[in-house]
């Protein structure tokens, strides 16, 4: 632990991302206790810019609602569909992958056919379709995100356990008799986890990307802030209130790099190979 720790901080850039994560954490744990009222609420005069009044040091948008407060509240959207919808894919993607690579054959075959159908399909346009089937909701972002995110999942799992299942201490497990799902669980994918763990972190910012862009169309739960919507309720107004779309955009950009460098941080840490070769 101590090793992986030394190598993390090593990247400066994962450091920075992991500091970028804590503030948008903290912002949105905390954002019920700054902002006691709704961010629905109209709180001051609409298009009111930055800096006008400390009350809303943001600004207020087109019904005088302060951005603040918004930001704060879609901070926790955003995140909870994030990795709520990535945990989702990596449930579909680790058996399925799982499954194809250890027993191969038929198996393998059809998985792949799954997997491919699933990968020829623009994901973000299945989204959409997803969505507007379904009555806008956090739970259908949450699937239909997870729907088309989980086969690269499938993908890296399956050429992991292919590479792993002609190891000796597999072969020697199926020697004493135990079963294939016994030797995925506890021989294969604990051997699995660090590119996984890779995976999900570039995984949730995806996540976070399509969300937004859902909610910007009008396809996110209408009950609820969103730094997406935020940004679409400011589009219209871009050259009399900047500010509107301006700051959530830039949550989102940091939110977004933040994972992607803390992803770079954990691949450096995780990897032997790169581990060995820093040593």
């Amino acid at each position: 632990m101590s090793n992986f720790w030394t190598t993390f901080k090593g990247n400066k850039g994962a450091v920075v991302g992991l500091v970028i994560l804590a503030i948008v954490l903290l912002a949105s744990i905390f954002a019920p206790m700054l902002y006691t009222t709704s961010p629905w609420d109209m709180v001051n005069m609409p298009f009111m810019a930055p800096g006008v009044d400390s009350s809303v040091p943001l600004g207020t948008d087109t019904l005088g609602r302060d951005i603040a407060a918004g930001l704060a509240h879609g901070a926790y959207i955003s995140l909870l569909v994030g990795f709520v919808s990535t945990i989702v894919s990596l449930c579909i993607g680790i058996p399925l992958g799982a499954a194809a690579g250890y027993f191969g054959g038929w198996v393998d075959d059809v998985l792949m056919r799954i997997t491919e159908f699933f990968q020829v399909i623009p994901s973000f346009a299945f989204a959409i379709v997803l969505v507007a089937i379904f009555e806008p909701s956090i739970t259908s972002m949450i699937v239909a995100i997870a729907v088309v995110s989980w086969p690269p999942v499938a993908r890296l799992l399956r050429g992991e356990v292919m590479s792993l299942k002609h190891r000796e201490f597999i072969e020697a497990a199926e020697l004493s008799g135990q079963s294939g799902f016994t030797i995925i669980t506890r021989q294969i994918l604990p051997n699995t986890i660090s590119p996984v763990i890779v995976l999900a972190s570039m995984m949730v910012a995806t996540a976070i990307l399509t969300e937004s862009a859902l909610s910007f169309m009008g396809l996110g739960d209408p009950n609820v802030m969103s730094w997406g919507y935020i940004i679409g309720a400011g589009r219209t107004v871009l050259q009399q209130a900047w500010w509107i779309s301006f700051f959530p955009g830039v949550a989102i950009l940091l939110t977004v790099l933040a994972f992607n460098l803390i992803g770079e941080g954990l691949n450096d840490a995780l990897n032997p190979r790169l581990a060995k070769r820093r040593g």
